[in-house]
């Protein structure tokens, strides 16, 4: 999709942006969450 036609259909659909915007919101926190629980941690 071009950054016309993206545009253009954001304008169409108002509320597409907050559906992305919480889309990305959720997947950069499980991204973290999961990149949290693989570190290793030396025992004693």
């Amino acid at each position: 999709m071009s950054d016309n036609k993206a545009a253009k259909f954001l304008a169409e659909h108002p509320k597409m942006t907050g559906v992305l915007f919480t889309a990305m919101l959720l997947l950069s926190q499980a991204g973290t969450a999961l990149a949290g629980n693989g570190s290793a941690y030396p025992g004693p």
